[in-house]
């Protein structure tokens, strides 16, 4: 077996027909109130913004949030702007300070709705995979730390006003989904410790890996401490996907693993809190 081959197959496997739920356009409930996606300009995170605009119920809004949303790098992004549907917010996860002021920002928008969903999507990988331990530097660790982790720790802390009012404007008792209060961190397979051996040898990636795990123990730390807010917090691998971080060998579209993500979305509650799935609703050991 190649090494691109078991990579594909530790990494998702074969891509097979979405089974029932998690079928593109078989979503008949709708996701609703205020979303907010981070590293919205390219990949997943503007997939998720296309097809979230066409799938979100009426009242529903998005905000897209990247570093910059001046010049080309968020002209794909910006072609997908609804007036009224989609608002572009200027958000970097390394800087404090533009954090905070995202957060000013949605929240003079938001007004007395408060924020439904979540997604913590942007991340960054550096040094390009595989990253040896011998490629690896100390910069290259603290500068995805910074965004991975401590960037969606920050922006969760400051949003979490505007996550617990959302939740208790809801009168569906103690049940939580993402239609009512959520954060979906979109985590990665190779974050598992346990599975860490299938594929180490082919793609070591030191600050992603220890990165996602990280973000994986936020997710767990969220979720008890949010529960009694009735606020769910779940991880999500989106599996290996066709995107500039991805590459070309990927087998998924982001078509595809996005409709996938979002259906999933929609199926969870109170169970899969603190969890981590696959973008076809698999759980994943950590």
């Amino acid at each position: 077996m190649t090494h691109t081959a078991h990579l594909f197959r530790v990494c998702g496997g074969a891509v097979r027909q979405l089974p029932g739920r998690l079928r593109s356009g078989n979503m008949s409930e709708k996701l609703r109130g205020n979303i907010l996606v981070t590293g919205a300009n390219r990949g997943i995170g503007l997939e998720l913004v296309r097809q979230l605009a066409q799938s979100i119920g009426e009242n529903a809004h998005i905000y897209a949030c990247c570093r910059e949303i001046e010049g080309p790098r968020a002209q794909a992004l910006k072609n997908l702007s609804t007036p009224g549907k989609i608002t572009l917010v200027k958000l970097d996860l390394s800087d404090e300070g533009s954090i905070s002021s995202a957060v000013q920002a949605v929240s003079r928008n938001m007004e007395a709705g408060g924020l439904n969903l979540l997604i913590n999507n942007a991340a960054i990988n550096r040094p390009e995979s595989p990253a040896p331990l011998s490629a690896t530097g100390k910069q290259h660790m603290m500068d995805v730390y910074e965004t991975n982790v401590v960037g969606p720790f920050l922006l969760v802390k400051m949003l979490l006003p505007l996550l617990q009012k959302a939740a208790e404007m809801d009168s569906e008792g103690d049940q939580m989904s993402c239609s009512r209060s959520a954060i979906v961190n979109i985590s990665t397979l190779i974050s598992s410790i346990e599975k860490c051996p299938e594929s180490f040898h082919i793609a070591q990636m030191y600050p992603y890996r220890t990165s996602k795990a990280a973000l994986n123990m936020l997710t767990r730390c969220h979720a008890e401490e949010f529960k009694r807010h009735n606020i769910l917090v779940t991880a999500v691998h989106p599996g290996w996907v066709r995107t500039e971080m991805g590459g070309e060998k990927a087998p998924l579209t982001p078509e595809d693993s996005v409709a996938g993500m979002l259906s999933v979305m929609l199926s969870l509650s109170n169970k899969h809190s603190g969890m981590l799935l696959d973008w076809q609703g698999n759980t994943i050991p950590w």
